[in-house]
């Protein structure tokens, strides 16, 4: 009613809405519940937390903010505060990219660790894989090369596409770094354009798009 008092008189608003002119005076003077000054802090907080976000926060990341502040809140109560302020979160489910292209025409690889993933010593299995990561200028694409024994990074590359120099640069990366002799390189399979043509020199007994073999001169 009270935004409407410019327009229209409060004894014909309260009589419209079947409430007495006194009780809605009554109303305006009674100071605001325990319950709505808590609110108004917490959204004032909440506002805080969004902005430094940059407005990508939506109600669970705010919730885990404020709880690590050590304020013990439930994730409902955030979420009706953030809907009714018209603040939400920026979602990453929504334009996910496809980071593996399956050939049907081609061959697939043999798979020459049967699935076990397990090394006994470091160079003798490593895994590869492509992620992407979403930016505020766009997606990036990040090509890794782990080494299944130590599980550490042993090559990676970063790029704004999915071409085969992006899988090729991360291979190379692991090649100079570790000079492996016998290593078996398996990835999924799924392959980017022209990796098996540009990848073919690179082998030093055989070669295929889904998973390879490196002796020590494979890095020639």
């Amino acid at each position: 009613m009270s935004a409407n008092q410019a327009v229209f008189p409060v004894a014909a608003m309260a009589r419209a809405l079947g409430v007495s002119e006194a009780g809605y005076h009554a109303w305006r003077r009674r100071a605001p519940s325990a319950r709505a000054t808590a609110d108004a802090a917490l959204l004032k907080r909440i506002r805080t937390v969004h902005a430094v976000s940059r407005g990508t926060y939506g109600a669970p990341r705010v919730h885990a903010e404020l709880r690590a502040e050590g304020r013990l809140l439930g994730r409902k109560r955030i979420a009706r505060l953030m809907h009714e302020a018209g603040l939400a979160g920026v979602s990453r489910r929504k334009g996910t990219r496809a980071t593996t292209r399956r050939d049907a025409e081609a061959r697939p690889a043999p798979d020459l660790v049967d699935r076990d993933f397990t090394a006994e010593k470091p160079n003798q299995l490593w895994v590869a894989d492509i992620t992407y990561v979403p930016t505020w200028t766009g997606f990036l694409y990040l090509a890794v090369v782990l080494d299944a024994f130590s599980r550490r990074v042993v090559g990676w590359a970063m790029a704004n596409h999915l071409r085969a120099d992006l899988v090729l640069a991360a291979l190379d990366m692991a090649i100079g770094q570790r000079r492996p002799d016998g290593v078996i390189h398996h990835s999924d399979q799924g392959s980017q354009p022209r990796f098996h043509r540009s990848s073919q020199h690179r082998s030093g007994g055989w070669c295929d798009v889904g998973e390879k073999a490196f002796g020590a001169g494979a890095a020639g």
